[in-house]
């Protein structure tokens, strides 16, 4: 079943059967306030993806996160927020309550995207892609809550996936992120 879903997310994503996705920049998504945005964009960036929600007991991370992100953009890193409502209903609001959210409570500047799921039936290409353990058995596996954070070097290359209870400000985060800077 998640071989027929991820060849479903390659069609969908422009990708033929026969072309398999190699990196997070064969998708697309749309920004918050509703833009196509091409993780292409970020080439030659170190990216760290992570499923938000503005309800649930990890919100505060979005200030640890803001805090990696002015830490090292200006080497090259960027984080980018993709809410997702799949756990517990906790991110109900619509794109515009869930920016207003961000930038009031937490001063977000990162990228942020427009909800999707993670998980289940109407799961987004892009989750299919970064859960599928064919693609990549070591970082691969279903989304488990929110937060659950993905880390790729400048190429779109899978580094490191940290799970939800590793926070932001955690020295293993740090040090894979400045480790992909370097390289």
């Amino acid at each position: 079943m998640r071989k027929f879903a991820l060849i479903l997310a390659l069609c969908l994503a422009g990708g033929a059967m026969t072309a398999a996705v190699k990196t997070i920049y064969d998708f697309t998504l749309k920004s918050i306030d509703g833009q196509p945005v091409s993780l292409k964009e970020y080439h030659g960036k170190v990216v760290m993806l992570v499923n938000v929600a503005s309800k649930c007991g990890f919100t505060p991370q979005y200030a640890g996160l803001e805090k990696l992100y002015e830490t090292y953009k200006d080497k090259g890193f960027v984080i980018v927020g993709i809410p997702a409502n799949n756990f517990g209903s906790q991110e109900p609001g619509t794109n515009e309550e869930i920016k207003k959210f961000c930038t009031n409570k937490y001063n977000v500047s990162f990228p942020m995207m427009s909800k999707v799921s993670v998980k289940g039936d109407d799961i987004t290409p892009l989750y299919v892609f970064l859960t599928d353990k064919s693609t990549d058995p070591k970082l691969g596996g279903e989304i488990k809550w929110n937060f659950t954070k993905f880390l790729f070097d400048r190429n779109g290359n899978p580094v490191a996936r940290f799970e939800p209870n590793i926070t932001p400000e955690s020295p293993e985060v740090i040090a894979a992120v400045e480790s992909a800077l370097k390289q």
